[in-house]
């Protein structure tokens, strides 16, 4: 196994393990204050089990970095859903959430999804990024801030599986950023765009992420927030960046990525951090 594959599991494994962490951080903060608001946000800092999510996550997006820079990156990304099903398991563990055949089910095909994408994956594509393109990740993280703000103030009942959508493409230009970012020292990247939208859509999508989190269900949230870092970057790196599979493996690479993301979203319920209703409980 490549150190690139090992730096993307490590990725998962800890962004996975953050989830519930964060969410319970989250939901303590908001209880009482207006969803959505700055003191919710603001209070979730002062929560325990929030600070250990973000700091496990900080040393996942160190992962992840790694991996980018050794493996393409829709087979980054990819590996990056299976985040889910470190949540799975450890819902079932911490959370006393009993997982159904189904959910074991889904599991087996994050992993089995893996390992096929493992197998058919190339090398990166000889992209590296226009400047058009590093000063249009910069457009869209600051397109993807204002739309959190409108799904804040106007989400209504659908406001958690939007902003989890908001986050995914955040977290997704982050990808792409890092990817286009140009080999320069400090002086060069205070003008690089890329440089920004890593940094904007950072905060963007932790600040999504986490209102998801406060304001209705965190399964919904995290099942949205897949299907926009997984597929958003994926579909950058093959049409603009040139990444690429092995020689006539690309049946096997399009199956093995449907898997890895069909069971990741089969197990987003799991990103949920609530108790499970006590027997008997009112409905």
């Amino acid at each position: 196994m490549s150190f690139g594959l090992l730096a993307a599991l490590a990725a998962a494994l800890l962004t996975g393990s953050a989830t519930v962490l964060q969410a319970v951080g989250a939901r303590r903060a908001a209880a009482g204050r207006r969803p959505g608001g700055a003191a919710a946000l603001a209070g979730a800092f002062r929560q325990w089990p929030f600070l250990a999510g973000v700091g496990m996550d900080m040393l996942g997006f160190g992962a992840e970095l790694l991996a980018l820079d050794r493996l393409p990156l829709y087979e980054v990304e990819a590996v990056l859903a299976s985040a889910l099903a470190v949540t799975a398991v450890g819902a079932s563990r911490v959370l006393n959430v009993r997982l159904r055949r189904g959910e074991w089910a889904g599991v087996a095909a994050v992993c089995v999804g893996l390992c096929v994408l493992a197998v058919s994956a190339g090398r990166d594509g000889p992209g590296h990024g226009t400047p058009a393109l590093r000063l249009g990740v910069l457009l869209v993280a600051v397109l993807l801030i204002g739309a959190g703000w409108v799904v804040v103030r106007f989400g209504g009942s659908r406001r958690a599986p939007l902003l989890g959508l908001v986050a995914g493409l955040q977290f997704g230009v982050i990808g792409v950023a890092v990817r286009v970012l140009p080999d320069a020292g400090l002086p060069g990247l205070l003008t690089e765009p890329a440089a920004y939208a890593v940094a904007f859509a950072g905060l963007g999508g932790f600040a999504a992420l986490t209102w998801a989190m406060q304001n209705g269900s965190v399964t919904a949230a995290t099942a949205a927030m897949v299907l926009g870092e997984t597929l958003g970057p994926a579909v950058v790196g093959v049409l603009l960046l040139g990444d690429h599979t092995r020689h006539d493996f690309e049946p096997l690479a399009v199956a093995g990525f449907a898997a890895a993301v069909f069971g990741a979203l089969t197990l987003a319920r799991f990103g949920d951090a609530e108790r499970p209703a006590t027997a008997g409980a009112a409905p």
